[in-house]
């Protein structure tokens, strides 16, 4: 892997499809915040979603691949992968530490909505110790930093706001498109496109 990366960006996810609203999160975290690389982390188990069916996670490793393709500072790892049970985002970090070592800043990628809800992530305050926190703004989300400094304290001087464009596209509304016979042309690159149409992927 070229060069050294001292500022290294994760963003996980179930990415079940990839779209081009991860793709715009990572790069405008990689451009605002100078990260050297973007790891992309799709979830084995993801505990947040019990029960509720997702696609095998081959087929979705090989549409992060393909989305990603085209840009040397995106990268993929199989570290949630390749491991069983619930994929814990503290547990991510400790393994992604052991890969990388001591010497890069880690940046959490998530979104405000994801920030709203981190006291009931698992270990919220180990998660502070490992990561700086990359958070995409979204307008459509209001928090109360104040409420969750205080059960949560140092939070706010880990988080490093990221502006993105707005774009409504979310995976589940994708999903169903496919299932309705509807087009998902420009919402996922083009390969993640075909490989959806060729794979028969959310045909229900």
């Amino acid at each position: 892997m070229a060069g050294v990366i001292r500022r290294l960006g994760i963003l996980g996810g179930t990415f079940d499809p990839i779209h081009h609203g991860h793709l715009v999160a990572a790069e405008e975290a990689r451009h605002q915040l100078q990260l050297d690389r973007v790891l992309f982390v799709p979830a084995g188990t993801p505990p947040h979603k019990p029960g509720q069916p997702i696609s095998p996670i081959h087929h979705r490793l090989q549409m992060v691949q393909l989305a990603i393709a085209s840009r040397p500072y995106f990268s993929v790892s199989r570290v949630d992968a390749d491991r069983p049970g619930p994929c814990y985002t503290v547990d991510t970090l400790h393994l992604l530490r052991a890969e990388w070592g001591p010497e890069p800043v880690f940046f959490f990628i998530e979104g405000a909505d994801s920030l709203a809800g981190i006291l009931t992530w698992h270990q919220p305050h180990r998660l502070l110790e490992l990561c700086e926190l990359a958070v995409v703004g979204r307008p459509s989300v209001e928090l109360d930093l104040s409420y969750l400094e205080g059960r949560l304290p140092g939070l706010t001087a880990r988080i490093h706001w990221v502006q993105m464009p707005r774009l409504e596209i979310s995976s589940s509304d994708l999903r169903a498109r496919v299932r309705n016979g509807r087009p998902i042309a420009y919402l996922v690159p083009l390969a993640v496109e075909q490989y959806i149409l060729e794979q028969g992927l959310y045909r229900g």
